[in-house]
């Protein structure tokens, strides 16, 4: 991840009630000159009062709370006094409904008791709380809970051509809720869908079902040698990386382990690059909302390959950092709203109809 620019402290509120991870907490923000512990509270009711006080950059919250819990509080405090905040927990279904709540990103607690375990996590939470202080949250008007648009209904996808087409995306932070706008109501005859969402494993299982009870399109968690077809949405496991591949039959994916790729596992690099060299010009690449650069230089050799691609626009990201890297170097066709990404799918595929 590129350096953030050093500027004023990050003011930082621990939301939890836990007094020793409370204090756990405090001491681990301690060594990060650019992080500042401005408050501690022990439940929801307590944090709301100290953010309405002490207004801080960023907010941690463990979503386990008493009185009321983390995900209602989000629901009763963002349309109020909207924060980044970041949740602290280890039950993915929890976490997933805090990021649909308006949280920024997430943390696991630390599954290895001890120092070392302590320390790792620590490291991650550090990293994550610098992104959220550069969160648009509460800045701009919220995407609409509907989409932007109806998905033609008159929609067919028949002959090779539209058979050969792949839609492949790729997102991080604040991009669970983005890629859930982009693909809720595509029809189910659009061309298969190849995603990934930075994610740890277990939590993109848990968000592949989300979406699967949401989206027209079916959706799952990728598992080597699934066929990518019509109606399909695959979603990249959370420590292996996702690559389109080709037989006889058509397209498929390879779900791997492998190294960390621009800082990631899944990658949105070693996609785009796969699809680059596999699907070639029958593909549309979308870079969506994230921190960092992973992706960009991908989607600029699906663009090179004759692929057709798209980035979120800066006003409605959440972290506009992979799609203006990808701007920024020449592999973005069309900047859009998060709203307009799914209609812009559709006319895509119309005029290639």
């Amino acid at each position: 991840m590129p350096a953030l620019p050093i500027t004023k402290k990050i003011r930082l509120l621990i939301v939890d009630d836990s007094i020793f991870f409370r204090q756990a907490l405090e001491k681990g923000f301690s060594s990060d000159p650019r992080i500042e512990v401005v408050g501690t509270a022990v439940d929801a009711m307590d944090a709301m009062d100290k953010i309405k006080a002490i207004r801080p950059d960023v907010v941690t919250l463990d979503v386990e709370m008493p009185k009321l819990n983390g995900i209602d509080f989000l629901k009763k405090l963002m349309p109020v006094h909207p924060v980044p905040v970041v949740v602290v927990s280890s039950a993915p279904i929890r976490v997933l409904d805090a990021l649909g709540a308006g949280a920024v990103d997430f943390v696991r607690k630390p599954e290895i008791k001890g120092p070392d375990g302590m320390k790792s996590f620590m490291s991650e939470l550090i990293v994550k709380v610098k992104i959220a202080s550069t969160a648009r949250v509460g800045k701009k008007p919220s995407p609409p809970l509907a989409p932007a648009f109806k998905a033609p209904q008159s929609l067919t996808l028949s002959g090779p051509a539209q058979k050969d087409i792949v839609i492949a995306i790729g997102a991080s932070t604040g991009g669970t809720e983005a890629i859930l706008e982009v693909v809720k109501d595509l029809p189910a005859t659009t061309p298969g869908i190849v995603i990934v969402q930075h994610m740890p494993p277990v939590f993109t299982n848990m968000y592949a079902q989300r979406l699967d009870r949401i989206c027209k399109m079916s959706v799952k968690e990728a598992a080597h040698g699934d066929r990518v077809e019509t109606g399909k949405i695959i979603i990249g496991a959370g420590e292996f990386h996702l690559r389109l591949a080709k037989d006889s039959r058509g397209y498929y994916v390879r779900s791997e382990p492998g190294a960390k790729v621009s800082g990631h596992c899944p990658s949105v690099d070693v996609l785009f690059d796969s699809v680059a060299a596999v699907a070639k010009q029958n593909a549309m690449g979308i870079e969506l909302t994230g921190m960092g650069a992973d992706g960009a230089n991908g989607l600029l050799k699906m663009r090179q390959a004759g692929a057709y691609t798209v980035g979120q626009d800066k006003e409605t990201c959440v972290v506009y950092g992979m799609p203006m890297v990808a701007f920024n170097i020449g592999a973005v066709q069309k900047q859009l709203p998060l709203g307009e990404i799914g209609s812009e799918i559709i006319r895509y595929l119309n005029t290639r109809r």
